[in-house]
Formats: C-alpha cells, structure tokens, sequence
C-alpha cells in the first residue's frame, strides 16, 4: 500500500528526485529542478493555510504522486500545480514544461474553489468545472487528489467551520472520486481524515475503544493468519502473503449508524487478504475457507470473473471464523492487490489508445460518459444531487445477456438498469426478463442477476418511474424527459392562449414577428426568445392579465392606466390618496420572486407557510406560482425542476391564514377563555370547528389570520399557558 507518510523523509528536491528515479531510471529528471525554480521563485515568500511554507506543501504533493509511480509531466504539474494563482503565465507554463504539464496546472486552478457552503448555482458550476477538468485529462484529478490529502493532515489549523466545510467536501466528494479511480488507500485515509473532522466526539470514541482492544486483536489476527496457512498448506496453496489489517475508522462509523449497535457488536473490525500465485490459486483458496468455515449467505462476490468497473478484481466472502467471530476474507492475486490499492495509477496511461489497456481505457471511456451524462442536468440542485448519486459506491452488481457489468445502488430497478445500457433502452424499457423469468419494473434487482431489458417503440418514461428508480442517472432521464414533454404541452398551450389574445386587435404571431414588433414584445415580457415567451404563457409564468397588459396598443394602456387611477382615488384634487403604509398589499404581494414582475402568485392551502417559515415556489400549468413551505410533503412529492427561490417581502400584509389545534379540558368557559387570548394578541379568528371526546376533552380546529411566524408563535405560548390546554400547535 502506498502511504503518504512515505513521503515525510524525502520532502526535499533531492528526496524527489531519488523518489522518482526508482521506477523512471534512466529518463531525464531536469524537469523537476526546472520546476522547482520556478516554484521557489513563486512560492518562497508564501505560506500554506496551514502556516507552514508553502515550498514544502507543493514537495508533498509531488513526493506523493511520485510514490504512485505516476509519469514525470504529473509530477512536475503537481509541484507546479499553485503557480498559475501567483501571476506565472499559462504560455509560459507551455514554453517551459510543454502541452501536458500546462494542462494539468490550468485544470487544478480552475477547480482550486469548490466550496460546499457556497450558493447552490456558483457551487454546480465549480463542480462542472472539475468534471470538465478530469474530462479532458484525468492527471488533474490525480494531482487534487493529492494537494487534498496534504490539506487534510493540517487541516487542524484552520477554524472549525472552514474544518468542517473542507472536510464535507473531501468526504462527498474527492473520497468518492478517488474510489472511481480505484485508489483504494487514498480514498480510505481520506475517509478517515474527514470523519476526524465531521464527527469529532464519535470518531475520539471509535479510536479509544479500539486502541483499548489493539493487543487483543493482534492476538486474533496472528491465530487466525496461522490458521489460514494451515488450512491453505493442507489443501498445497502456498500464499505469498496472508494480511490482516483493521478495517479502517470510517467504514466501522458508517457500519455502527446504519446497523444502529454499539462498537462491541461489530464482529468484522478485521479484514483479511489472502495473496496467491493464480486465478486457479483463488478459487482453490475459496474452497478452502468455506470448507473450513461457514460462509455468511450473500456476502460471496466474484470479481476476478467480473471485474468492477475501476478494475478491481477479488474474491470476497464473510465467514463465521475461529472463536464464531464474522470475518471478512479478500483472495487476490499479486497484479490484482496491486490494482486494488492504486487504481489507475497501476497501469498509468492518461488517454485510450497511448499504450492503454483495454481495461484503462473502459475505465476512461466511463469517466468521460459520467461526465457526459451529468453535463446534460441544467439545475444546480439536480446536478449535485447526481454529482453524489453516480459516486456512491455500487452495492449491487447485475449481468446483461453478454455478461458486460453494470453496477447500481441497493434495491435498483430494470429502468436502472436499462438507462445504464443506454438512454434509448431506458426512454423504451416496458419489462425485463432477470434469469430467464419476466419481472416487473418494480423488482429490485439482487447481486448475480442476468437482466434482459424488453422495449417498445411505443413506450415513454413515466413520472411513476421516478418512485421507482434509484440510480442518478435514470432519475436525471426521467426528468429530462418529463421536462421536454411539460415544455411542449406550455409552448402548445401557450401559442393557442396568445393567437387568441392577438385577435382581439386584428394580428397574429406570424405577422408580429414579420414586422418585427415581436421584439419589442419579447422585451417588455423579459423573453430571451418567441418559444421562451410561448413556454412561459403556457405554464402560468407569465399570467393572462399580464400577457393582455402587454399586448395592447400604448393608447389603451394610457387608458386603462388613467382609469384604474381613477377608480383608485389616486386622481383628482377631491380625492385623498391613499396611505402606502396602510394600502392593503395585492393578494400574494407578501411573496417576492426575482426578475418576474406581476406574478400571479397563491399561498398554498395544503401547508399553508406564513412570513418566516421557509418557503419554496411550485410553477403550476397555466396558474402561476403556488407558494408552499420547504418541508411541504405535497412539495416534496413533486418534479424538483418546477421549484423556484421565493422570499418573504419586507412589506407584508397583515392577514396570513394559519390553522391550529388545541385540546383542553372540557370546562365551563375554555371556549371563551381561548378566543380572549387569540383576540389579545391581535389575531383574526377566520373559523373555528369544536368537538369532545370521550377523554371529555375539547378539541377544537381553529383558523386564524397572523402577520407571521414570531405573530404565531406568540399566539401558541400564550394559548400554552391557559391553566386548562393541553396542547396548543400548529397544523
């Protein structure tokens, strides 16, 4: 295994070169001094957030990347991998050091500020940005991967809140990158690291009780690694190695919390790898174990015969071992383990067709088709959604008829499966035969499957089909596809409401767009285009009333204009204008919405949200935006893409309806005492229903207008403190 530690005593120019001379004996090492010129001349006065200098940190990331055996250009990129920050020129990146090093330095710098706290929409893009990056030559990732694990052992000098945004991120983000690349050791250590950061009490916890169990389990590893060679010796497999290690902190944390047991109860707090000869020497080596002790029912997988898609190859099984302890067991070749603990970096070739492997270059090929697939997710909320989806790690793992792997989350179903082949497979997915026998598209596809997908030409996604899919991908499909129908349903609907309209005054669309008032039409309606306006009259973005405002002649307007003002009491010296501070705001004027003028808006009766309950806005077919709380479940039921960013405004009318229930005990005056207090704190009772129980409680159903959420709470305290309430809250 590699170890970034390795590095501590090499963090030197020379201790760089002597590193990389190991396996790139005989090539010309001058690059490296050259680089290291320009980054003292660049970096000798700066520090690393850390404090320490910032020469040193660019050495161990270098040093790090040169004990993964990576090629000179990686390494001179990840000396120079800050240098572009500091005003050093791409060209002369280019000039000095060539195409690829200039590549490699100008994708880490892009992607340098990925920050999780940031705005959702700056924060999608910085990800693209990353993924863009990686596209073009997956080195960026390697030296990132390495610049955040030299981060991440200093990050204790930063504060706790920066701590824990970088530590998040390394977790979401880079932990589950650098297990696509099959880094298996980096992603592990900055697994751990994170966990230090994010659950501090629980990782403290996790350490100490382990450090107090360290000679005990040592003691089980040396029998059990002796019995093992026993075994295997009896049945003439000569291991080259047997292993065992703890498994590391973080994947002990994820198994305590999802199987909700204490540390004691996790019996596998010990991995074991057997190394043998040959792939005959694996499955000999399989038998032997299972033989010898019982294997654990769905926990026996195959990847020699069906690699993973990093390139992983092992056989894994759990088996209740000596002293009925659950043990985990890997069987692997030499080649294999290798693999496993570098990953790429084990048979290094950046691009397909420069003396890759078939396996390298599927493994580039499906880097390039994620990034592909998530480019094509517009809403930043989706787009990280998939972002964390498509790098979770596969749990199941199912065949096609030709035996190619697909990889999917826990309880996938066929559309999962059918979008992994392919978009069109997907769209045209009505069943599939899994080991012969038809199923339904909601069966939930088990480890080993053989999935024949069955389509038709007639067939099309369906919003069910979201309740049924796990995988990030057929989500993101789905919705793509649901998107592009509701988008043509409102253009559509929104060409037949505006010829309509346009009758009224003797034109059409064909004609305003001949003479070219279409534009000036487009402007006043804040259109980028004639099908962004259709699609928008269509879906209730744009109203009626505003699209028939916009379309009159301006004389009319003026008209309408003096008459409303008229009626209003705004004209004339006998009138008396009206107050702005007591004008009754126009229904739904409480809500604002950024760049959309005269917005037909409603507050939603299912959850009904008053000023200062977080609130998000439903784009409905052709009646504007329905206003509902974050957490409304009706929201939460529906297609994320007709969500928008709505805000309280600061100038709020004074009724907003809220229902609360209230129990008591059924006592002569409750009824009277509960709308004094209502009626104290300046709050309209709208309805009131009342019933007892058989407890001889009242329950009463109460509608009430409040100015907003602090006017609501102070209306439940003070209900609360009634000697006779038993309960007092919100509905």
């Amino acid at each position: 295994m590699v170890d970034s530690e390795k590095n501590d005593f090499m963090v030197s120019q020379d201790g760089l070169k002597i590193l990389t001379r190991t396996y790139l004996n005989g090539m010309d090492l001058s690059p490296i001094d050259k680089a290291w010129d320009l980054v003292v001349a660049t970096h000798s006065d700066k520090q690393h957030f850390s404090g320490t200098p910032y020469l040193d940190h660019t050495l161990h990331v270098a040093s790090t990347l040169a004990s993964m055996h990576l090629d000179l250009d990686t390494i001179v990129a990840g000396l120079l991998h800050g240098v572009l920050k500091e005003g050093v020129e791409l060209d002369e990146l280019r000039k000095q050091f060539g195409e690829n090093v200039a590549i490699i330095v100008d994708g880490c710098t892009r992607i340098t500020n990925v920050h999780y706290n940031s705005k959702l929409t700056h924060q999608a893009d910085n990800v693209r940005k990353m993924l863009l990056a990686i596209a073009t030559d997956v080195r960026v990732l390697l030296v990132k991967l390495a610049d955040r694990l030299q981060d991440m052992c200093l990050l204790d000098t930063v504060p706790l809140e920066r701590q824990q945004e970088i530590a998040r991120e390394t977790k979401d983000l880079y932990a589950p990158l650098a297990s696509r690349l099959g880094i298996d050791w980096m992603k592990r250590e900055l697994e751990d690291l994170a966990f230090q950061y994010l659950h501090p009490s629980e990782y403290l916890d996790l350490v100490t009780n382990l450090e107090s169990s360290l000679e005990e389990r040592q003691r089980y590893v040396d029998e059990v690694i002796s019995i093992f060679h026993e075994k295997l010796a009896a049945s003439n497999i000569e291991p080259t190695r047997i292993i065992g290690r703890p498994k590391h902190l973080y994947s002990i944390y994820k198994k305590l919390v999802a199987q909700k047991i204490p540390l004691e109860r996790v019996y596998d707090k010990v991995a074991f790898r057997i190394i043998v000869d040959s792939i005959k020497d694996c499955y000999e080596a399989l038998g032997v174990i299972h033989a010898n002790w019982s294997p654990v029912p769905g926990r026996i997988k195959d990847f020699i015969s069906v690699p993973k898609s990093n390139n992983y190859q092992s056989m894994h099984t759990t088996v209740i071992g000596p002293r009925d302890h659950f043990i985990e067991i890997q069987i692997r070749t030499e080649e294999m383990d290798r693999i496993a603990m570098e990953g790429v970096a084990a048979h290094w070739a950046y691009k397909e067709g420069q003396n890759a492997s078939a396996s390298d270059t599927r493994l580039f090929t499906e880097l390039k088709s994620l990034v592909k697939t998530l480019q094509e997710v517009d809403d930043p909320r989706e787009f990280l959604e998939s972002v964390h989806g498509e790098l979770d790690t596969p749990e199941v793992y199912a065949l096609t008829p030709a035996g190619e792997v697909k990889e999917l989350p826990t309880d996938s179903s066929p559309i999962d499966f059918a979008y992994a082949i392919h978009t069109e497979v997907g769209d045209h997915c009505i069943g599939a035969k899994v080991n012969g026998k038809l199923v339904p598209l909601k069966y939930m596809i088990q480890n080993g499957d053989i999935i024949e997908i069955v389509t038709s030409k007639n067939q099309r996604p369906r919003r069910g089909w979201l309740e049924l899919v796990k995988t990030s991908r057929a989500r993101s499909r789905v919705r793509s596809w649901l998107r592009r129908e509701d988008r043509e349903k409102a253009l559509n609907l929104g060409r037949e409401i505006c010829e309509k309209e346009l009758k009224n005054y003797d034109t059409t669309l064909k004609k305003m767009v001949k003479s070219g008032h279409v534009k000036l039409l487009l402007r006043d309606l804040h259109c980028n285009s004639l099908e962004d306006m259709l699609a928008k009259v269509g879906s209730g973005t744009i109203t009626i009333p505003h699209l028939i405002k916009t379309l009159q002649p301006p004389e009319i307007r003026r008209e309408e204009e003096e008459r409303r003002l008229s009626e209003s009491g705004h004209v004339g010296d006998t009138q008396t204008a009206v107050s702005p501070e007591r004008k009754k705001l126009i229904p739904g004027s409480a809500i604002h919405i950024d760049g959309i003028d005269d917005m037909m808006i409603k507050i939603s009766r299912c959850c009904n949200p008053v000023p200062g309950d977080p609130i998000i806005g439903f784009i409905t077919n052709g009646r504007g935006i329905s206003v509902h709380k974050a957490e409304c479940a009706n929201l939460l039921a529906t297609d994320s893409q007709r969500w928008m960013d709505v805000e309280w405004s600061s100038h709020q009318d004074s009724g907003h309806r809220v229902e609360i229930q209230v129990s008591a005990e059924n006592s002569k005056g409750i009824f009277a005492a509960i709308s004094s207090v209502i009626s104290a704190d300046d709050a309209d009772i709208v309805e009131i229903t009342a019933k007892t129980t058989p407890a001889d409680t009242a329950d009463l159903h109460i509608a009430v207008e409040v100015e907003g959420l602090e006017h609501l709470q102070r209306v439940l305290q003070h209900l609360r403190q009634i000697e006779q309430v038993i309960t007092a809250r919100r509905v």
